[in-house]
């Protein structure tokens, strides 16, 4: 008797390896953003994807505040076209960052989504930041 785990197969393993490989192509992680923050590695954009509400009740420091629905070339226009952006909203219960990277491929945008978003941030034991707080 099989379970509903094993009903339906596995991918074969060349198929697994394009799929997980694939990922990373769309996909970062907390815990790759926090490291390049914290090391001053930061070769990409990082935007807040909330709107100006969630944003000021904490955010990632270092990320810019675009609410999803502002995303244009004019809102765009500050960060050079080549740079990759990461986008982040409240975490996996919320698709702004899907909404945000749909409008950036639009716009020819190289985006990742950094998968949590604040919840994500936040499990892994990091700190928010507050406009009040930031210098």
């Amino acid at each position: 008797m099989s379970s509903a785990v094993t009903r339906v197969p596995a991918a074969s393993s060349a198929q697994a390896l394009a799929h997980f490989e694939s990922l990373l192509t769309f996909e970062t992680d907390c815990w790759d953003v926090h490291h390049a923050l914290s090391n001053h590695r930061q070769d990409f954009v990082l935007l807040d994807v909330r709107g100006e509400e969630a944003f000021h009740q904490g955010h990632i420091a270092g990320a810019v505040n675009l609410p999803h629905p502002r995303i244009n070339e004019h809102s765009l226009a500050e960060f050079p076209e080549e740079q990759l952006i990461v986008v982040y909203c409240a975490g996996p219960h919320c698709n702004a960052t899907e909404k945000a990277a749909i409008r950036l491929a639009k716009l020819d945008r190289s985006v990742k989504k950094m998968i949590g978003g604040v919840c994500g941030w936040l499990d892994e034991g990091f700190a928010l930041k507050h406009p009040e707080s930031e210098e």
